[in-house]
């Protein structure tokens, strides 16, 4: 998305070809619905590693870890394929200009000629499933984790479990609250304007975001960050 947006900013040529934007639209739907269910089973992981640490290798196997991933791949593979199998029906478009900075599966039908109620009615149907199916997970790990941090006696042991669980919820908050806003809603509420400014956050600005939120708890990173910080104001405290 980002290089196609970028390519569309610098250049007055702003076309895609139909196939090009179905399979934009293919890779971007299978990436969102698989984050949304890899972030339900790092829920997940969390929950085994501060509830459960003493048995956290053998519960989180190699070989149960590799599972969760590739349901998760599978998951989103197969949801962007009867999404893209239903675009793929709609016989017309009365226009071929997209409202919006990549191929999304709303603007493409809005400029539809025929009913897409049923396209409609099965995006909501699968992001919502998708979206409280996960959430569920999410938020009965945290409950759990949050049970197991008030019963710690010890100050170091809760902020090392906050600190474990801060980057993740910090994700959390920022991708599926722009999921739930756009699409798991009718769409006679939906602004497209108001859209397009939502969807910049989990489209460009958590993916740009991630390496930085989850490394912050690296303690190597921390370390460098640490002597950048002090180098500079060194060098500033010899300029004065």
């Amino acid at each position: 998305i980002v290089p196609k947006m970028l390519s569309n900013i610098l250049n007055r040529d702003k076309a895609i070809s139909f196939l090009g934007c179905m399979v934009q639209f293919y890779l971007f739907c299978t990436c969102v619905v698989t984050e949304v269910f890899l972030l339900a089973v790092m829920a997940y992981d969390r929950f085994v590693a501060i509830c459960n640490p003493l048995l956290y290798m053998v519960t989180m196997s190699r070989h149960l870890c590799m599972e969760l991933v590739s349901c998760c791949y599978l998951c989103g593979m197969v949801c962007s394929l009867i999404h893209l199998c239903f675009v793929l029906e709609i016989p017309s478009y009365r226009s071929n200009v997209i409202n919006h900075f990549f191929c999304d599966l709303p603007p493409l039908l809005s400029l539809a000629c025929s009913d897409v109620s049923i396209n409609e009615l099965l995006l909501y149907i699968l992001a919502t499933f998708n979206e409280m199916t996960t959430i569920v997970i999410i938020l009965t790990s945290y409950l759990l984790i949050l049970i197991t941090i008030l019963r710690m006696h010890s100050a170091e042991g809760r902020r090392k479990a906050f600190s474990t669980c801060a980057s993740h919820l910090t994700a959390i908050l920022v991708f599926h609250g722009t999921i739930l806003f756009i699409y798991c809603r009718p769409s006679s509420g939906n602004s497209v304007e108001t859209d397009k400014v939502a969807t910049v956050f989990y489209t460009i600005v958590i993916p740009m975001l991630n390496p930085f939120i989850y490394s912050l708890r690296n303690k190597d990173v921390k370390e460098a960050l640490r002597k950048v910080v002090s180098s500079k104001i060194f060098y500033l405290k010899i300029l004065s």
